[in-house]
């Protein structure tokens, strides 16, 4: 008999908890699970899992958020007429508790990782919220060691966390025709580097830092384009930003690209300033699979990714010139650049594939439905 999973998603857009959540779905063992997905209505998931043949549940009250009371009836229902043998949640407390009032195991994923509020973290509210967590899990997946940290600092039993790595599909490298009609495409011209950042358009992202980093190697001379990819609340500052140091040329704006893989066909350099919030970057992982490496901040779980030496570098947070610095190095020396992107390729391989991944979740499913801790 397969065993029964529920996975759980609140997202009604495709982010980082989505992408994992889709890299789950393509690589169960389906011989030993039977796995069906809950999301909100008009989730733009629902077409990707649809297209696995997985059966989908929509639900109203779920959407982008983690708790409304409203739903927990119907998540409730659901779960006592599906009977499955474990319910996963992706951030959602609205299905933890209809879970638990429906007698299922419970394994939740912390998928970001941010500064504790003090109200959490210290004294009652850190007992509260503690106590909260531990009831509403069976275990709790952390998705980098910063993101187990963020828990503990809550009240978490650490005994209730088990850190499983994300992982990604590795991106498929282009030909060289291939490669040469993306360079027109994004305005890269023969002997141009490029330098891309891929995340959301947020204060917390640090994309101030790399324009003030791109501006520095700029006015050294090294011949670059800086890609900064996505869409956000923080756009029209960094935009303006760029146009008063009159930087327009060579520090592009993409917007939201679908094909991000083709920019990352074309990146020599990796970057990430983030400073308020960052577990995993999966752009970072799928850079690494094509042997791109990286450099980063030393915030949140970019330390479990980036390894100085080896597949990138590791810079403190909010220093354009660190940022710099870093980035210089790998436009500048090819032996280095050389074994940096092989180290790439190797621990991606080793690491952070979406089937390790997927083991690794599966696994704890098994030990937490027959009872281990």
């Amino acid at each position: 008999m397969k065993t029964k999973i529920i996975e759980v998603s609140s997202d009604t857009n495709i982010g980082g908890a989505g992408k994992c959540l889709l890299a789950l779905l393509e690589n169960f063992d389906y011989n030993k699970f039977e796995v069906k997905a809950v999301l909100p209505k008009n989730s733009l998931l629902k077409p990707h899992i649809d297209a696995m043949g997985i059966p989908v549940i929509e639900v109203d009250g779920i959407a982008d958020k983690s708790l409304d009371w409203s739903a927990v009836g119907a998540l409730k229902r659901i779960f006592k007429e599906e009977k499955p043998d474990l319910v996963h949640t992706h951030a959602s407390m609205s299905a933890r508790i209809a879970a638990k009032l429906a007698g299922a195991k419970i394994v939740y994923t912390r998928h970001s990782v941010f500064p504790p509020s003090k109200r959490i973290s210290r004294g009652i509210g850190k007992i509260i919220n503690g106590a909260v967590n531990n009831f509403l899990s069976n275990r709790i997946i952390a998705v980098a060691e910063a993101a187990k940290d963020n828990l503990t600092d809550t009240g978490v039993s650490d005994k209730k966390i088990t850190v499983i790595l994300n992982g990604v599909e590795g991106l498929k490298p282009v030909s060289d025709a291939e490669k040469a009609e993306i360079k027109k495409r994004f305005g890269l011209l023969d002997g141009e580097k490029a330098v891309s950042i891929v995340a959301r358009l947020e204060d917390i992202k640090g994309h101030d830092y790399f324009i003030e980093a791109a501006d520095e190697l700029l006015k050294k001379g090294i011949k670059a384009k800086f890609f900064i990819a996505g869409t956000g609340s923080y756009e029209e500052h960094l935009k303006e930003k760029v146009k008063a140091i009159g930087r327009g040329d060579n520090i592009i704006f993409t917007g939201f690209i679908s094909d991000v893989d083709k920019l990352m066909n074309i990146t020599d350099v990796q970057a990430n300033a983030s400073f308020g919030t960052e577990a995993t970057s999966l752009a970072l992982l799928e850079g690494m699979s094509l042997g791109i490496p990286a450099v980063v901040s030393d915030f949140g779980g970019n330390p479990g990714v980036i390894k100085s030496g080896k597949n990138g570098f590791i810079v403190p947070k909010q220093n354009a010139h660190a940022l710099a610095e870093g980035i210089e190095k790998l436009l500048t020396d090819d032996d280095l650049y050389k074994e940096l992107s092989d180290g790439s390729k190797k621990i991606f391989s080793e690491t952070f594939t979406a089937k390790a991944m997927t083991r690794n979740t599966e696994n704890l499913y098994l030990d937490t439905i027959k009872g281990g801790k």
